[in-house]
């Protein structure tokens, strides 16, 4: 007897999609889908388009054209800056964003603060901490919005080789609980992902024009 696997349905499907940045077209005709428990790893040079990408996916701007279709409400973006209040504590930055994003915070900072080893650190003021301290920190605020899709510009910036294995562990259970993410890393995190490389959807001005200096997109 024959049985029928049905393929998990998209948390995220683009069609069509064009990305600018500074008005300028940088991406064109994407097509992607991200099933739930999936990660999706962004490829290519630098400036290539990645975090206009990422930040289209986010609805922090819009899109040139095509169709994006996923929940606004359950999508988190960690772009490169950290993200967090120096004058206030870890465990009060913490509190802050899940605050922000309705989740209740005794259940979730205390969450956050072992998954990135934070323990040590909760009573200081994040403008006191390392840039790896930090960036710690900033990952940490994933784990208190409650989102499913995770939105990730080099999340392993300013890491050592320890908090990258604790970020990596975080994603692996994250896609274990049926949670997504779409990442820019130049770095093999050892999680199961499809990679797109992102070279080939370059937005035809550019290619007319190679010459153009694209460090800024």
């Amino acid at each position: 007897m024959s049985q029928t696997v049905t393929a998990p349905a998209a948390v995220m499907a683009a069609s069509g999609l064009a990305c600018a940045r500074g008005g300028i077209a940088v991406l064109d005709r994407i097509d992607l889908e991200l099933a739930a428990g999936e990660a999706l790893v962004l490829r290519g040079p630098n400036g290539v388009g990645k975090t206009t990408l990422l930040r289209t996916l986010a609805g922090l701007q819009p899109a040139l054209a095509g169709r994006l279709a996923v929940d606004p409400e359950g999508v988190v973006y960690a772009g490169h800056l950290d993200g967090v209040k120096a004058m206030l504590t870890v465990t009060e930055n913490l509190t802050f964003w899940a605050r922000c994003f309705g989740t209740e915070p005794r259940e979730t900072v205390a969450r956050a603060v072992q998954a990135f080893d934070l323990d040590g650190l909760t009573d200081r003021a994040a403008g006191t901490l390392s840039a790896g301290q930090k960036r710690r920190l900033g990952l940490a605020r994933l784990l208190v919005t409650g989102r499913a899709i995770w939105l990730l510009d080099e999340p392993t910036v300013s890491l050592d080789t320890a908090s990258v294995a604790l970020f990596a562990a975080v994603m692996r259970r994250h896609l274990a609980a049926g949670g997504a993410a779409i990442l820019a890393t130049h770095l093999d995190l050892g999680i199961p992902a499809r990679s797109l490389d992102l070279s080939a959807f370059k937005a035809r001005a550019l290619i007319e024009h190679d010459d153009f200096n694209e460090a800024f997109l």
